[in-house]
């Protein structure tokens, strides 16, 4: 028969493998109810026209729309807000202007600003924006790498100039979101009500080599909406942070749309309807699920490995990845 020591190293093996099966049903039981919970919450954000807010709680919230441009020209407009334009071209300020009060009879305020520049443009956002009942603030200016008249994925100091880039980028990403909430923020806690969405990225949910700036303000925004959030809930206000995979506009050469890419004013409009359902959506349907399966088809370890890197490298040489070679304005 077994000897003793045999039957102890026999049952301390035993009890290992209970151990580790145990621990695997505990596992296996938590990515199903993790999966399960994401499945219901993209199922309630997205599929469930019931539960959507509607056009007269967005109205209700105050008379006028703040936004950079880009929003979906006219997306809240449609919706019975007038329209306060804020960036740097004045002349396509106003022409985007005379667009929105021609199809949808909306008044607006064009506030010529440089959101690339220091503290000294908000005095003069905050006096075009006073008397005026912001409802909603819309922080959506953004910009990444340049090089020569492109917008590019590139390595940091291959981007033009990376001095003056680094603070472009950082002025125009996460500066702009801080100041303009700060601006608006009063208003809507003295009326108990308010709606402030803030732009970030799926690009914000992890480093990216190439796009290295441009994602860990995307970072910043994400934090920053998510803490001030928080902060201001319970006081009426609604913020909200939109991540979105890719959407057809300037920044990424208004590609065509198709499968991964969306239309801006469509992209808009199912934002728009995810208003008060979540504090952190993707803003559509589609780049919810895009956002979810990312990290098994391109996961971190191999993107920071060095066969990712000279992937990337050859992708932006060889223009394999055409989303990120925009023209700029």
């Amino acid at each position: 028969g077994p000897t003793v020591s045999g039957c102890r190293a026999g049952g301390a093996m035993e009890s290992k493998w209970d151990a580790l099966s145990v621990l695997g049903a505990i596992t296996a039981t938590w990515l199903l109810l993790q999966g399960t919970w994401r499945m219901a919450c993209a199922v309630y954000v997205y599929l469930l026209p019931q539960v959507r807010r509607g056009n007269a709680w967005l109205r209700a919230q105050g008379s006028w729309a703040g936004k950079g441009s880009g929003f979906s020209r006219g997306s809240l407009a449609r919706r019975g807000l007038d329209i306060v334009l804020i960036s740097r071209s004045l002349s396509k300020l106003e022409e985007e202007a005379r667009e929105i009060e021609r199809l949808h009879g909306r008044s607006t305020r064009v506030i010529q600003a440089d959101f690339t520049g220091g503290l000294e443009i908000y005095d003069a956002i905050e006096a075009g924006l006073r008397g005026l009942e912001i409802g909603v603030l819309v922080n959506n200016v953004g910009m990444a790498y340049g090089r020569g008249n492109s917008i590019s994925w590139c390595k940091l100091l291959d981007c033009t100039d990376p001095g003056q880039s680094v603070l472009d980028i950082i002025n125009c990403n996460t500066m702009s979101v801080a100041q303009m909430v700060r601006i608006v923020l009063p208003q809507m806690v003295s009326r108990g009500k308010g709606v402030i969405i803030n732009m970030s990225s799926v690009a914000g949910s992890r480093s990216s080599p190439f796009y290295a700036l441009y994602s860990a303000t995307k970072a910043f925004v994400r934090i920053f909406s998510e803490a001030v959030c928080a902060e201001y809930f319970p006081q009426g206000v609604t913020i909200q942070t939109v991540s979105p995979m890719f959407v057809s506009t300037n920044m990424i050469n208004n590609a065509q749309t198709g499968l991964l890419v969306k239309d801006a004013d469509e992209f808009a409009r199912e934002a728009l309807d995810t208003l008060g359902l979540s504090s952190h959506v993707s803003g559509c349907l589609r780049h919810a699920v895009q956002s979810f399966l990312l990290p098994f088809v391109l996961p971190k370890w191999f993107l920071h490995s060095r066969w990712g890197v000279k992937l990337l490298d050859a992708g932006d040489k060889s223009k394999l990845f055409p989303f990120v070679n925009a023209r700029t304005n």
